[in-house]
């Protein structure tokens, strides 16, 4: 059912596209008769916006000063040294009283609570919260993210918001694959539970336990990394057999038959047949993987693994496919020059695959394989038309995959 919404505009004429959809997320958890910027109402919430209402990434909830505090420094770690001073900045001011200075816009929320996402959230979980709300960049899988502070300053879950048809298959899947890995007895890293899934509005919500990626990190050795990786990977069993006889097979040539009314499409397809057709006779191991493993989907401590974002989780893929993403994400994130990356990814496969005992015969295929399967979930997801910034999949990914398959 549509969600009739109140309007949220917070700078008259602003027209970014953070903005734009800062103020869309606004409508969605606080609809009518919800209002924004109407001080006649009865007030549900206020928000510092972070860094500005022309750049706004993160809405802090001023119900306190130490959940205000606790919302900017438990949300996520910056990259950069600059980014952890400007991150440690904005906490000491919160906490102080001196945000004023450096956080000038606010956004406030009036209605009945019942109404507000704050009022389900509350009921859902049997306990007071406070949310503070994430905006993250153009991407076609982005979705409002929440993180739950208590009274206390304590961070005990993020919830995530499936609001349309991709983004509500995705929070499903990352509920269903939260549910199941908490059966499975994994011994080398550390993921979320499920506090509570549910749909609100129209909305499909998972509510999951924080993971304290606030504690002191520690260096992650390759060993620990594979550790984990090969802990997902055997998860839910091994299995063994040709690609052409595959189940995984079958599945991506579905998923490319679907993305094959665009050019990219028709030219992923085409490299995926001629992938198929010289090595399809090899024999594979399948088993299962995050999907998504990349540096910022994870944060080592000194006794634990702690990796999120599991939305992308699935089984009977080719054994190794988690540490050539990791790899590629890495490359990107550190050179930013992607077809670069790509190639490199690739010509590391013998060396990344073989602690996964991937026979060396497979190796370079299992790492064009993985370059499929990420085009196709790009192509799926219309990341382009999004906006994503590694979303025209010609100007880096294909022009690599398709030369390594006419050489392999």
């Amino acid at each position: 059912m549509p969600v009739k919404t109140a309007p949220a505009e917070l700078t008259a004429g602003d027209s970014a596209l953070r903005t734009r959809y800062l103020n869309e997320v606004l409508a969605l958890l606080y609809p009518l008769p919800c209002a924004t910027g109407d001080r006649r109402g009865e007030p549900i919430a206020e928000y510092l916006v972070v860094p500005d209402a022309r750049r706004p990434r993160l809405l802090v909830p001023t119900t306190s000063r130490r959940v205000a505090a606790a919302a900017v420094r438990r949300y996520a770690e910056p990259q950069s040294r600059a980014a952890r001073l400007k991150r440690d900045a904005v906490v000491a001011a919160l906490r102080t009283g001196a945000s004023s200075v450096l956080l000038r816009d606010r956004v406030r929320i009036t209605g009945p609570v019942s109404a507000s996402i704050d009022g389900y959230l509350h009921e859902a979980l049997g306990r007071d919260l406070s949310v503070s709300i994430h905006i993250g960049p153009a991407r076609a899988n982005r979705k409002p993210v929440l993180q739950l502070i208590s009274p206390e300053g304590e961070t005990f879950g993020f919830g995530k918001l499936g609001t349309g048809p991709l983004t509500q298959r995705l929070v499903k899947a990352e509920t269903t694959a939260l549910t199941a890995l908490g059966t499975v007895g994994l011994t080398k890293l550390t993921v979320p539970s499920v506090l509570h899934a549910g749909q609100w509005r129209g909305l499909q919500v998972l509510v999951q336990s924080a993971l304290p990626v606030w504690l002191p990190r520690a260096p992650l050795t390759p060993r620990r990394l594979t550790a984990a990786m090969i802990d997902i990977a055997g998860c839910c069993g091994f299995s063994n057999g040709t690609l052409n006889g595959s189940a995984y097979w079958a599945e991506l040539r579905g998923r490319l038959h679907a993305v094959g009314d665009r050019p990219e499409g028709v030219a992923l397809a085409a490299a995926a047949e001629q992938l198929a057709a010289r090595s399809g006779d090899h024999t594979l191991r399948y088993g299962a993987w995050h999907g998504d493993w990349a540096p910022w989907n994870m944060a080592n401590l000194a006794d634990a693994l702690l990796v999120w974002d599991w939305e992308r989780f699935a089984k009977h893929v080719p054994v190794g496919f988690d540490a050539v993403h990791h790899e590629l994400q890495r490359r990107i994130q550190s050179s930013g020059d992607a077809g670069a990356a790509v190639e490199a990814t690739v010509r590391r496969a013998d060396e990344l695959l073989a602690p996964f005992t991937v026979a060396p015969e497979v190796r370079e295929l299992t790492a064009l394989l993985y370059l499929v399967d990420l085009a196709t979930r790009y192509l799926a997801d219309r990341q382009a038309e999004a906006g994503a910034r590694l979303g025209v999949l010609g100007t880096w990914l294909l022009p690599v995959l398709i030369r390594r398959v006419e050489e392999l």
